[in-house]
């Protein structure tokens, strides 16, 4: 089974400044393709075929870019906002009806090397309606905010961080439909989302070893830049 991949792309994107205003954060310059290309590219090398983009702000200029995915060999959809910003776990609830059973969901900014196979593989068998995964942060890349041991989550907390959580959540999460049951398309955050599902221990995780990137700022928009050049992912 192959999960398809759900990417959050509907945010104002306001740390990258005056580029934003003119251009979604998907579509920022990485190693000259926009940044949703080389998500695309970076999925599809993996397996992952079935892809839908969340977009809002200047959403029509992501959805015009990529079009259906046709000519990177996958299937891209796109789904809006709406009238007003639903946040990124209304945008999931929107797009639920066009969703399989369980999917993936994956931050519009992030680009995650990972054993996407391995975390499918745990989170079905874990038998829990969600997954998130995690890095050994130690404050390092941003603020820890996740205590996990023993392979569990025991506390995730993006407001108040203890002392004690070396982990950060990854960026990667999976989930089954029926972890969004009940909820309408009023505006709302993923987060809630995981802290319920933690809260009734029906969070599973996954530590991934290496770390991430994220064009969510300007300095990791460079610090990924230098990663992809470094790979040999170069304008073509």
């Amino acid at each position: 089974m192959i999960l398809p991949v759900v990417v959050l792309a509907g945010g104002l994107a306001r740390r990258l400044g005056p580029v934003t205003e003119r251009i979604p954060k998907s579509l920022v310059d990485v190693a000259g393709e926009p940044f949703a290309v080389r998500q695309i590219e970076l999925l599809s090398r993996h397996g992952l075929t079935d892809i839908t983009f969340l977009v809002g702000h200047l959403g029509e200029m992501i959805a015009d870019r990529l079009g259906d995915g046709s000519r990177w060999n996958v299937r891209v959809s796109h789904v809006f906002d709406g009238p007003r910003p639903l946040g990124t776990g209304g945008a999931i609830c929107r797009a639920l009806p066009a969703l399989g059973d369980s999917f993936f969901v994956l931050y519009g900014d992030s680009y995650l090397e990972c054993d996407y196979d391995a975390i499918e593989r745990a989170f079905l068998a874990s038998d829990k309606r969600g997954l998130m995964t995690v890095y050994r942060n130690e404050n390092r890349l941003d603020r820890s905010n996740v205590l996990y041991a023993d392979g569990r989550i025991a506390r995730y907390d993006k407001q108040h961080r203890t002392p004690d959580m070396r982990h950060i959540d990854y960026g990667l999460g999976a989930f089954r439909k029926s972890a969004f049951a009940g909820r309408g398309e009023e505006a709302f955050d993923l987060v809630t989302v995981y802290q319920d599902l933690l809260a009734n221990d029906d969070l599973a995780g996954f530590e991934v070893p290496d770390r991430f990137y994220e064009i969510g700022s300007p300095e990791g928009l460079e610090e990924t830049r230098a990663y992809l050049a470094a790979k040999g992912i170069v304008a073509r």
